[in-house]
């Protein structure tokens, strides 16, 4: 069964301040640490940008799977953004996350595509977080139902699977300076766990 990844990394970072995406974690960005997260579990992984297209695509040029794809009405918001990738889909399943959430560990991503349900969400503590997984037979609800403004509209109209994870990742993006020392604090102390 094969599954694509949908990454979001399209937004302006206006909160940051700065382009999140790039900005450093470990060796490599925020970015290309939310594509590695997914890498061996997804067949194609499709990266909508932006304005900053060209930068992504510079830092993504090795990564023989990821596709760029530019949503020209990034302006429009996030759920355009969506809408833009999944219209590449071609895979059975596909997961769908914010570029900016680079902790998910490989191991949720595994435990995620183990459940079968039509709509897979992991959650730690108690908290829905990112990514999501969804059967590809809800790409055209998705994309042509009127009545959705959001991702969270979408599932909410929906039954979903919540999947349990050890994983504070799935709960962590970046959208502040603060979120990024955060981030970075919580990356050094994984990176001293054992796998």
């Amino acid at each position: 069964m094969s599954t694509y990844g949908v990454v979001l990394a399209a937004g302006l970072s206006s909160r940051m301040g700065k382009y999140k995406m790039s900005l450093k974690l470990g060796k490599k960005t925020i970015l290309e640490n939310c594509i590695e997260s997914m890498y061996d579990y997804c067949s194609n992984i499709i990266v909508v940008a932006g304005c900053n297209y060209n930068i992504i695509a510079e830092l993504l040029k090795s990564y023989s799977k990821v596709t760029i794809v530019l949503n020209e009405n990034y302006m429009d918001g996030m759920f355009s953004s969506v809408k833009t990738g999944l219209r590449k889909v071609r895979g059975e399943r596909f997961f769908l996350t914010p570029g900016d959430c680079p902790l998910v560990r490989k191991e949720t991503y595994e435990k995620m595509l183990k459940c079968k349900a039509d709509i897979v969400i992991p959650v730690y503590d108690g908290e829905k977080g990112h990514p999501i997984l969804v059967n590809s037979n809800l790409l055209d609800d998705v994309l042509e139902n009127t009545n959705y403004e959001s991702m969270r509209d979408f599932v909410s109209s929906h039954e979903f699977a919540a999947v349990l994870v050890e994983d504070r990742g799935v709960l962590m993006d970046v959208d502040t300076p603060e979120d990024y020392e955060k981030i970075r604090a919580q990356s050094k102390e994984k990176d001293t766990l054992p796998s």
